[in-house]
């Protein structure tokens, strides 16, 4: 699968939390978020994790010591202009970039694995990992052609009544070949009313391109639950425990 590097986005402030600690140090079953996540990516076999941080860098590295090597985004500028900043580690790679969410802890070892193999075997140059939601209020939607094939993301904000009825959502997590997201990269801009450099772009710049981006649905939806407050980390610590006595 050649080599594989896995982006942990970890630089957001968190404000939700109502904490003074990073938010993706917050732990769960006494493990921290961010910990969750690097064991899911190192579970499936990727040896190169790059934690992008931000809002109280310091605390992450506290955290996680050498386990990760770190990138920092010092003003938060959208996921696209996160993932740029990791341009040393994907510049010149003919391997695999994983884009994963530091909040997004119950992401498993098997559907990273999985969703790059699908890329490999199936020659996408991404692939979109998405979930089934059945209130999918505030997730952008995965819109697919008449063939079922991906043609584009739409925000919340932006879907018509029709896109809102859509279930299928976007994780915020993805696989990329390198030298196509390097290139993709490279095009994005800000122009949009956040001015912000959005991720999400790169596919719609890999279509015109003429490259093909592909969906992985992971069967547990709540691989992909991300924490925003304190309801949602005790959510997700239930599930986690309801885990561990089956």
């Amino acid at each position: 699968m050649g080599h594989i590097t896995a982006l942990i986005l970890a630089a957001g402030e968190g404000k939700r939390m109502k904490s003074d600690k990073a938010k993706v140090t917050h732990e769960i079953c006494g493990k921290a978020m961010i910990e969750w996540v690097y064991e899911a990516a190192r579970g499936a076999g990727i040896e190169q994790c790059i934690a992008i941080v931000g809002h109280k860098a310091e605390q992450v590295k506290e955290y996680m010591g050498n386990r990760v090597d770190y990138v920092l985004q010092e003003r938060q500028l959208g996921t696209g202009h996160a993932v740029q900043q990791a341009h040393e580690y994907i510049s010149g790679s003919d391997g695999s970039v994983v884009v994963l969410c530091g909040d997004v802890p119950l992401i498993s070892s098997d559907t990273i694995r999985k969703a790059i193999e699908y890329m490999n075997s199936m020659g996408f140059k991404a692939v979109v990992i998405t979930a089934d939601f059945l209130d999918p209020h505030g997730y952008g939607r995965i819109v697919r052609d008449l063939q079922g094939n991906f043609e584009r993301i739409v925000e919340q904000r932006d879907a018509s009544e029709e896109e809102e009825a859509i279930c299928e959502i976007n994780s915020g997590m993805y696989v990329f070949s390198s030298k196509e997201l390097e290139m993709a990269l490279g095009l994005l801009t800000n122009d949009n009313a956040q001015m912000e450099y959005y991720l999400t772009d790169t596919l719609e710049i890999l279509l015109t391109k003429g490259y093909s981006v592909g969906v992985y649905k992971v069967d547990d939806s709540n691989e992909v639950l991300g924490v925003n407050d304190r309801m949602q980390l005790e959510h997700i610590s239930q599930i986690i425990k309801k885990r561990k006595m089956q």
